[in-house]
Order: structure tokens, then C-alpha cells, then sequence
């Protein structure tokens, strides 16, 4: 034993298994550990915790990756686990949790919607209460870009588009990965989605809007800080300007509502990024 916990090896001869099988529980978020001068190390209470959980199950059942299985029990807890991954700043393992909720039969929006976002959201909420440093912050969300990256492929849809839907955030907001899985789900519908990323001064993003074309059906903002409201203000008033009727979506935790909406002069507004895709549905091209 070390003065960091136990070893990897350590772990694996307290739980009756073999290293890669230890090696295993890690990668999927099942098992806390942390690395050390290159080596992963567990705390013994955390063993003794991943014991008891599996003793109350049986082992065959607790790694089972296949959710609400023969035995009728909840789903696993992918997001919990990818969060670990994320602040432990394992890309590796974080990708493991992806592909084995994949294969555990989470679908692509199911992996966005209810494994990413409830983590995200999480580590964002434990930086904000100081529990987290903001160096953890940023390196989770890099990695949870890379994730996306891969991700998002597979979202395309073959066949004729339905029109086109720009989506991105004001000039300041630097909150781009709810955009980025916003687009995703959006295209995964069948729409061409020009991301612009986030960042973007009101003359870029109205470029952007008036270059679309006539397949142009509707731009989607998202804003998460409060004093970039301001800039969401002038660019939807640009956009307004420059592209009458086209529809306006906004969302993000700087929005309080359906009223604040309209009054920054936008159309729809979206709660979560499970509303996007349907509010885009049945809308026109302008």
C-alpha cells in the first residue's frame, strides 16, 4: 500500500480479481481511482464501498453493462460515471463509458441528453461551489469536446435536407458544447446546420444568417452567462435587420423563460436541448 491508497494491483487482489478486470471497473466509472506518477490508485474505501456494492448484487450483475436488464433493475449510472472520468481527466475511460452505453443500447441522444449533459452540468455546479478548480472545469469540457468530435458523424442523416439551421452563440459567450450537441440533434433530424461556434460579433453572426440561402428556416442562440444578454440583444436585432422573418430560437441558463424571450425579440424558447429539435419541427424555410 502507498500513501495514495492502494495500487491498481493492490485493488484487484483485495476484490478477487485480475488486474485487467480491475483495470476494467476503473475505465468504466465503476471504480474511483486516481493516477499517480502514472499508475492508478485506489483509496481502500473505496474498494471496501465497490465490496459492499457488489456483494449486495453479485458481481456478474453490478458489470453488466446492459441497463434495465433480465433482472429489472434501473439503468446503469452512465452519467455518474462518465463525470468521474471527466474529472479524474481520463479521456480514455470517458470514452469507455461512451461505448459501453452504447452497447448497453443508449442511443446517440440518449448518450448527449442523459450521460453528457447531467455530468456537464454537475461538474459545472462543483465548480461553482469551489469544489472543483476551474483547471478541472476546462479540462473536463476539452475532453468532453473531443467526445462530441467522434460523436458527431454519426448524427448525420443520409437524403434530402429538410432546410438550414444556423446555431451558435454572441460575441463573449464562450459556452460552446450545448451549441455543439445542440447541432448534432438537429441534424441527426434531417436539417443542414451551419455551427458557428461561439464568440461570434453580431456582423460575423449576421453574415453567417444571410448567407444560408433560401433553405434558411431558423437560427438557434444559446447564452449561458448573464452579461453576454446584451450581445444576444444586438445580434438578434441584427439578424431582425437583415433577415426579416426568419424564425429565432434561444436558450441556455441565461434565459429565464418564454417571456425573456420575447422579450429579447426571439421567436421560441427552448428549455433543454431535448426541446430544440421539436420546436424546429413543422417550420417553414422564411
Amino acid at each position: 500500500m502507498t500513501d495514495t491508497g492502494l495500487t491498481l494491483h493492490e485493488a484487484a487482489d483485495l476484490l478477487g480479481v485480475h488486474y485487467m478486470t480491475a483495470y476494467r471497473y476503473v475505465r468504466l466509472g465503476l471504480l474511483p481511482a486516481q493516477k499517480v506518477a502514472g499508475s492508478w490508485h485506489v483509496t481502500a474505501a473505496d474498494v471496501a464501498a465497490f465490496q459492499d456494492h457488489d456483494e449486495g448484487r453479485g458481481r456478474a450483475q453490478h458489470v453488466d453493462t446492459n441497463g434495465a436488464g433480465r433482472s429489472g433493475r434501473p439503468r446503469a449510472p452512465w452519467g455518474e460515471r462518465i463525470e468521474a472520468r471527466l474529472v479524474a481527466g481520463d479521456a480514455r475511460g470517458a470514452w469507455g463509458v461512451v461505448e459501453a452505453a452504447l452497447t448497453a443500447g443508449s442511443s446517440l441522444e440518449d448518450i448527449y441528453l442523459d450521460v453528457l449533459t447531467p455530468a456537464l452540468t454537475s461538474i459545472g455546479e462543483r465548480w461553482a461551489s469551489g469544489e472543483l478548480d476551474i483547471s478541472i472545469e476546462h479540462r473536463a469540457s476539452g475532453i468532453a469536446m473531443r467526445l462530441i468530435g467522434r460523436l458527431g458523424p454519426r448524427f448525420a442523416r443520409r437524403g434530402r435536407t429538410r432546410g438550414s439551421i444556423v446555431v451558435g452563440a454572441p460575441e463573449g459567450e464562450r459556452h460552446v458544447l450545448p451549441m455543439a450537441m445542440a447541432a448534432d440533434l438537429i441534424r441527426q433530424r434531417g436539417w443542414e446546420v451551419s455551427d458557428l461556434g461561439g464568440d461570434l460579433p453580431p456582423k460575423s453572426f449576421v453574415h453567417a444568417v444571410a448567407a444560408a440561402g433560401p433553405d434558411l428556416v431558423a437560427v438557434a442562440i444559446s447564452v449561458s452567462i448573464d452579461h453576454h444578454l446584451v450581445a444576444l440583444a444586438t445580434t438578434i436585432d441584427a439578424i431582425r435587420r437583415t433577415v426579416p422573418g426568419v424564425h429565432v430560437v434561444v436558450g441556455g441558463h441565461a434565459i429565464a423563460g418564454e417571456e425573456h424571450a420575447r422579450v429579447l425579440r426571439a421567436d421560441r424558447y427552448a428549455a433543454t436541448l431535448r426541446d430544440i429539435p421539436d420546436i424546429l419541427e413543422g417550420l417553414s424555410p422564411v
